[in-house]
């Protein structure tokens, strides 16, 4: 009797096996990597066109006289990475939230743009624009990082190469319309509109934001495995991945309003943004497809040498606008991409830590992202405010952002210490 029991649950369990939709191809699979690339817009394209915001809030009441307007974007973008690990666990204690996360994320977002546009200080634009719409977006986010594993195995680093490229497309359209809308309605209407706009455009969304594998079947069954942690090979990835990230986002601040510095009409500042999102559509793309034929740190030599060179070479001689939007151009194809290395560092450490849940490793690269992110708010504060080679250096040198720049081609250096993790595995 116990072997025809046996016997019947494998014939059960290979019922449902082929008659779930195949993995890497077929019409469900791209659907749901649509959803994906669409709601990693959604979400991500926002937080990246702070830039826009940051120049509104700087030159307008009642927030222009505040030095903390920068740690509203950081704060956003640093709490949605570093809050992944969080949402992740939970996610995998409690299955059934995974169906849930995302609707709950959505909804907490909307109402975060829509407090904050009755904030009358940079506290309340922190808490609400910052804090608030960080958790929310982690909560919702996550999902699609979890579910990625049922529909993608070869594919994988391709698949999160398209996602991703969702904020770069996301990143080229809505600084023009956050742009119009704060200049024509002020950014009350703004973030009120947007607020809608999450809504409406994210439920329709969530319909496909399903797993492939019943959730029943992908239930956590055994404790966490946090010993990767200790590992040498993550620690160095994560040191590497934490210093990229604190220079990484200050461009993406700053281009506006530096472009302004020479000039620029507020259509030509914000086209800084548009360039450097739209050049990491590609870098993301074209870095996935790599991850999923080269080794991690192969991939991460070439956004290291890349976004270097453009940063050091490109943005410290530009004193006009061209080479400036040249620049955003190749930092968005090198830098851009730096996450997308991801699935394949998350390969490598799992050759060492070989039950540890994936996505946890994921969580864990987010929060050094997050680190370094909120980590730069503040400190490009305390850069721009140091005015010793203005009028001394040359060219973008010899401005005020001249220490910002230095500082951004350093830490895009350093994160390429994760080059050294090949030869740890090695020994």
């Amino acid at each position: 009797m116990d072997s025809l029991g046996i016997s019947s649950q494998e014939d059960i369990a290979e019922h449902h096996e082929i008659n779930l939709p195949p993995v890497d191809t077929g019409k469900r699979a791209w659907l749901f990597l649509a959803a994906c690339f669409m709601i990693e817009g959604l979400i991500w394209g926002f937080t990246f066109s702070y830039g826009v915001f940051q120049d509104y809030y700087t030159t307008h009441e009642p927030f222009k006289s505040s030095g903390d307007i920068a740690v509203v974007g950081t704060c956003a973008m640093g709490i949605s990475y570093m809050l992944l690990p969080v949402a992740f666990l939970l996610l995998q204690a409690i299955p059934r939230l995974k169906l849930w996360a995302a609707p709950i994320g959505f909804i907490i977002m909307c109402l975060a743009l829509s407090l904050s546009s009755f904030a009358t200080s940079t506290t309340g634009l922190i808490l609400s624009q910052g804090v608030a719409y960080g958790i929310g977006a982690s909560l919702a986010y996550a999902p699609t990082i979890v579910f990625m594993e049922d529909w993608f195995v070869r594919r994988k680093g391709l698949a999160f190469g398209i996602m991703w490229a969702g904020t770069g497309l996301s990143g080229v359209i809505l600084p023009v319309v956050l742009q119009w809308m704060l200049d024509t309605y002020g950014h009350k209407t703004a973030l009120r509109a947007w607020s809608i706009v999450l809504l409406v455009m994210g439920g329709p969304l969530l319909f496909y934001l399903r797993p492939r594998l019943p959730i029943s079947r992908a239930s956590h069954t055994r404790p966490f495995d946090f010993r990767f942690l200790l590992d040498s090979t993550f620690i160095i990835y994560e040191s590497g991945n934490i210093l990229e990230a604190m220079g990484y986002f200050l461009p993406t601040i700053y281009l506006p309003t530096y472009a302004k510095s020479l000039g620029a009409s507020s259509i030509e500042s914000t086209l800084t943004v548009m360039v450097f999102n739209l050049a990491s559509v590609f870098g993301c793309v074209i870095m996935g497809s790599m991850v999923d034929r080269y080794h991690a740190t192969t991939c991460i030599l070439g956004s290291t040498i890349g976004s270097t060179i453009a940063v050091f070479l490109i943005w410290g001689f530009a004193d006009s606008l061209a080479p400036l939007y040249i620049f955003c151009i190749f930092y968005g194809l090198f830098a851009g991409s730096f996450t997308s290395t991801w699935p394949a560092v998350v390969n490598e450490i799992k050759k060492k830590s070989v039950y540890t849940d994936p996505s946890i490793i994921f969580g864990m690269l987010s929060t050094g992202r997050g680190i370094g992110n909120i980590i730069s708010g503040p400190l490009s504060g305390a850069l721009l405010a140091h005015k010793s080679w203005e009028g001394v250096a040359a060219k973008a040198y010899g401005t005020g952002y001249g220490p910002l720049i230095v500082f951004t081609g350093v830490s895009a250096f350093l994160g390429g210490l994760g080059v050294i993790a090949r030869s740890t595995v090695r020994s």
